[in-house]
């Protein structure tokens, strides 16, 4: 990983874990140079319950992915999700101390940071603060005020807030697996990275990736994220109600799902599917239709949850490039269709094609790789100056300071004492 070129992602998901690795060539794509993937034990609802089985499955992929690359993984952006995922909006102000420069990135940092210390709920931790519009002085609004004159530097910020314990629970899956995490990004925003284009983040679009714990949702418009939500049901729900329904094991169950499953039940749907029975037991028939039946009823409730959620956002009216649907839930035949019905909003399906190269690029170009390509393009996406921070913060993290108790026992003796006694 000393090579500045390659970056890593490493997506820990309630149904795999995959780490991708990459590396930006002379045209500026990134060519994928190995990817690894394993079953995800120990992840529920898009967060770690179990750390030691998480950890065994992330060294699994890791393993997998540096066999293949021929590239020694020690650094990783990996990804967070969850039902416990919250946004807020919030108007940050900065008073600047020299009046008379122009603004420079200096002072939009300086604002950017002040909303790291904003106040949370216990057991709450900002995750992202994304910046929206800037005002100098209460002016119009700007997307960049570099170079402008002006007293007080003003913003609108999307502020992204996550458990701690879970934060901190991928942090030590990660440092138990022998990883350092490079950078902490919310999975629907890397994601957007991988399916999106400027043009549809423009014109205003939504963002849907159905997961296997969750289904995430990210809303664009402007080129600017306005709005994001965490729906705690995904493709495993559907997996367990076909188990349910059908009186199947839960492997058969999503193996139906995948093979023949729609979310349409359609008239025309007269195929009688044959499952195995147990030991000893006759097979089983069901009907696509009566599978379809019980998948449509699910994705229902999953798009009423989506659509309600982009009516609250208050952008419903601004999103000409509509809907786009990334994630495992994705491959479901019919499943744009039956987006279009619900919504009434164009669908299309998001496939992580545009920014990769390479064979093992072209063989991945799967709606269910778009977070882990994500988490690494986001990785080549850091300006220098972010990356030397991030690196000065790895290294912080990682000093063991034992002087720390001796120091604030000297602090606390100083309060004892005038300065010209201790001189």
């Amino acid at each position: 990983m000393e090579n500045s070129e390659i970056v890593v992602g490493l997506d820990i998901g309630t149904t795999k874990i995959v780490a991708m690795v990459g590396r930006r060539n002379e045209f500026g794509k990134v060519e994928i140079l190995g990817v690894g993937k394993s079953d995800s034990i120990g992840v529920s609802h898009g967060v770690v319950s179990n750390i030691i089985n998480t950890v065994d499955s992330i060294k699994r992929a890791v393993a997998e992915a540096e066999k293949q690359s021929g590239v020694e993984i020690n650094v990783v952006n990996v990804g967070i999700a969850g039902q416990h995922i919250k946004s807020i909006q919030h108007r940050g102000i900065y008073t600047r101390k020299n009046t008379q420069n122009e603004i420079d990135q200096e002072d939009i940092d300086a604002l950017n940071e002040d909303m790291y210390r904003l106040a949370m709920p216990p057991g709450e931790q900002i995750i992202h603060v994304l910046p929206q519009e800037y005002f100098v002085d209460s002016a119009s609004q700007t997307t960049n005020p570099i170079g402008m004159m002006g007293s007080r530097l003003e913003a609108n910020f999307h502020i992204i807030t996550g458990n701690v314990s879970a934060a901190q629970n991928i942090y030590r899956c990660c440092q138990n697996a022998g990883l350092q995490v490079n950078d902490m990004i919310l999975e629907p925003l890397a994601s957007a990275r991988a399916v999106l284009s400027k043009e549809e983040e423009e014109a205003g679009v939504v963002l849907v990736d159905i997961g296997g714990g969750t289904t995430d949702i990210a809303i664009f418009h402007d080129c600017t994220i306005r709005h994001t939500a965490v729906i705690p049901f995904g493709g495993n729900v559907i997996t367990d109600d076909i188990k349910k329904e059908c009186g199947i094991i839960k492997n058969y169950a999503e193996l139906l799902k995948v093979r023949h499953g729609s979310a349409l039940a359609l008239d025309n749907m007269n195929k009688i599917i044959t499952i195995p029975g147990l030991k000893g037991r006759p097979a089983k028939e069901i009907s696509m239709k009566f599978l379809a039946n019980i998948i449509q009823a699910r994705m229902e409730e999953i798009m009423e949850c989506v659509f309600y959620e982009i009516k609250s956002s208050g952008y419903k009216d601004h999103l000409s490039a509509g809907i786009v649907l990334t994630g495992g839930g994705a491959l479901l035949k019919h499943v744009g269709q039956f987006t279009e019905y619900i919504t009434a909003m164009e669908t299309r399906i998001g496939l992580p094609n545009e920014h990769t190269t390479g064979n093992i690029g072209t063989q991945i170009n799967s709606p269910i790789y778009s977070t882990s390509i994500g988490l690494m393009l986001k990785g080549f996406s850091e300006t220098p100056k972010e990356q030397k921070e991030k690196e000065e913060k790895r290294k912080e993290h990682s000093k063991i300071k034992r002087g720390n108790f001796f120091e604030k026992l000297l602090n606390k003796g100083r309060e004892f004492f005038d300065d010209e006694d201790i001189q």
